[in-house]
């Protein structure tokens, strides 16, 4: 275990002001600052190059940037914080900037260097694209591709460098831009989302590889000219006159011919479960949720889902929880809704091990996502809700068909009523979503849902299948609807942030301990919340620990792919140094019920018997937990 100090703080120490720009110190700051001035030209670069293209050519120009001279090519508005003291990054800021530009500018007669393929690096044999994201992203990147590349630029100075608009103006006007005010002006148009400019989805360093074209080039490199031209025609094909869809789709071109894959893409084979069916039934899975949405009937739309699942072309944006297989379907699977939501036509399929969500544009053909959630042994308050889209800090939901209430609460107000949310066709209206929210966390939006067994609540952690919330010891854990478990959560409701995307099934907060603190200012509250994964490994359990009157708790130890605090083992024990209002440091160490004894040792030599240790220490002073269960069993601190 290694004690943490919950009452320092830490400020970032300033880097220096500009000054003249060597190549030496340029070559320095390309190397620290690579992946974020490739994000930059990747981000800045036009949408229409195709995402292979962008990614290749986001790489030539930052390497391209490094100037070759040993002056300083330009002069920039000084800056004040962070990377902006650095002279050599502000300079081949800059330099990247300008080259995305000229790129994404239209130019009659010869092309400029920027707009033509890069001549290094390059990749025979393979597409590069960066790992998909999810509908949020997809959306982003689809309002991008509507604004010139000045305001592309604008938005992502303002949103990404976290520039204020007066150095945006003098650096886009630096850049080149004839009109750094309209620039501005144009990307108010495209709701900030900061944090989605951060996400894989645009990041050219994280790469995915897939064959350009591999069956042809095994079984007939004689035919190149003419596997070129085939594909040609299939492009002219996708993108039909008037925006509409190919017959596939976003999908890959058939590679072979087989009778059950064929079944399996079949839209009149799809599973429709009876609207009646969960009524009668024993189970109470995705197994009885019946086929629901406006745009059910819609065949063409349920063909593009089923092949695009089972081939995902070069526009797709593939997501999966870790843990889930991304292939086709082995059979036809089951239909749960195809609607509109928001600005994307959505489909929500289920093979009995996965959930896949399909989404397409309502206008356009610009692309496509495909979400995959393993749900395997999913019942219950597990398969009350799956999540049909987010938009604009918000996600909405389809609920069970036994489900019948939903509303949204704050979990760090336990204290305060519930808003009900209005169901339609089994749809929820749009609440916000914690995990889209920008910025520190001042609250957290759960929803909740009522059905004849009582009251669960579920909370977006950025997947498909939302996370049940239950409070209480391991291996008998209630709901959190109650008073008791919403008090229990209400402090550390914010620690939810860091189970985002890792697949998480549910997560359980236990109250452990109550510690009185050594300097008689009452008794300091110990929690243990630990994450359940869909996949079986990958659980976390966090120790945290609140002193009295603190709004919140701070996490200050951690176990991975650990039995402890779950039901297989439902013991803890975690330590933290802590100073008190005098002063005076100490090691802090609690256990749960049944620990006989703790020792501390390390930076810090103590023990003492039962579940509670305290101990005078050092400022900064580090100690390994030991504990001794009342059976004799002994059981080591997280860390």
């Amino acid at each position: 275990m290694q004690s943490q100090d919950v009452s320092q703080r830490h400020t970032p120490a300033s880097a220096g002001g500009t000054g003249p720009v060597d190549v030496e110190q340029a070559e320095a700051a390309l190397v620290e600052h690579y992946p974020r001035l490739v994000r930059l030209a990747y981000l800045v670069l036009p949408p229409g190059l195709g995402r292979s293209r962008r990614v290749l050519t986001a790489h030539a120009l930052a390497q391209r940037a490094l100037p070759r001279s040993r002056k300083r090519p330009s002069v920039l508005p000084a800056q004040t914080s962070g990377r902006e003291d650095d002279p050599g990054y502000v300079c081949l800021r800059e330099r990247v900037l300008r080259a995305a530009l000229e790129a994404a500018r239209p130019r009659k007669g010869l092309p400029r260097l920027s707009q033509l393929p890069p001549l290094l690096p390059q990749v025979w044999g393979l597409r590069l694209f960066p790992r998909s994201g999810g509908a949020d992203e997809l959306a982003l990147d689809q309002r991008l591709s509507t604004l010139s590349g000045p305001a592309r630029a604008a938005y992502v100075l303002r949103g990404l460098e976290q520039l204020p608009d007066p150095d945006v103006r003098e650096l886009l006007k630096a850049a080149g831009v004839a009109d750094p005010g309209g620039a501005l002006a144009s990307a108010n148009g495209v709701p900030a989302q900061p944090g989605l400019l951060s996400s894989p989805e645009f990041d050219p360093c994280s790469l995915q590889a897939r064959p350009t074209d591999l069956m042809r080039r095994r079984q007939h490199t004689k035919a190149v000219l003419a596997a070129a031209a085939a594909l040609a025609v299939c492009g002219t094909l996708v993108a039909l006159p008037g925006g509409g869809w190919g017959p596939d789709g976003a999908a890959a071109p058939v590679y072979a011919e087989n009778p059950a894959a064929e079944a399996a893409l079949d839209p009149g084979r799809l599973t429709r479960v009876s609207p009646t069916a969960w009524r009668t039934s024993a189970r109470t899975d995705f197994s009885v949720w019946p086929a629901r949405g406006p745009l059910a009937g819609d065949q063409a739309l349920l063909r593009r889902a089923l092949a695009v699942w089972a081939r995902p072309g070069e526009r797709v944006r593939v997501s999966a929880t870790p843990g889930t297989q991304t292939g086709g379907p082995a059979g036809p699977p089951q239909l749960l809704y195809a609607g509109e939501v928001d600005a994307a036509r959505v489909v929500l399929l289920y093979d009995g091990l996965r959930v896949a969500r399909y989404a397409e544009p309502k206008s356009g053909t610009q692309g496509a996502a495909l979400d995959f959630a393993r749900v395997d042994g999913a019942t219950g308050a597990g398969a009350s809700a799956l999540v049909l889209g987010r938009a604009d800090g918000n996600v909405r939901y389809l609920t069970a068909p036994w489900v019948t209430k939903a509303a949204q609460r704050d979990l760090t107000k336990p204290d305060a009523a519930a808003t009900p949310l209005t169901l339609a066709g089994g749809v929820t209206a749009p609440l916000a979503s914690p995990v889209l929210r920008p910025g520190s966390c001042t609250s957290w939006t759960v929803l909740q849902l009522t059905d004849a067994s009582g009251t669960q609540l579920t909370t977006d952690l950025g997947e498909l299948v939302p996370a049940h919330l239950t409070a209480g010891r391991p291996g008998s854990p209630a709901e959190v609807s109650g008073p008791e478990g919403l008090r229990t959560w209400a402090p550390f409701a914010c620690s939810l942030a860091a189970e985002r995307s890792a697949g998480i099934r549910s997560v359980n907060a236990w109250a452990y301990a109550e510690q009185p603190l050594p300097d008689g200012s009452g008794s300091a509250a110990w929690v243990c919340t630990r994450a359940e994964t869909w996949r079986g490994d990958g659980t976390a359990a966090l120790a945290q620990f609140r002193t009295p009157g603190g709004a919140a708790g701070a996490v200050v130890a951690k176990g991975t792919d650990v039995p402890a605090c779950g039901p297989r083992d439902p013991h803890v024990l975690a330590g933290v140094l802590w100073k008190s209002a005098a002063g005076s440091w100490y090691l802090l160490a609690a256990g749960s019920k049944g620990t006989a004894s703790i020792s501390a040792t390390g930076g810090v030599i103590a023990s003492g018997q039962g579940p509670f240790l305290a101990a005078k220490a050092e400022q900064g002073a580090r100690a390994d937990l030991t504990g001794t269960l009342a059976d004799g069993r002994e059981i080591s601190g997280l860390h």
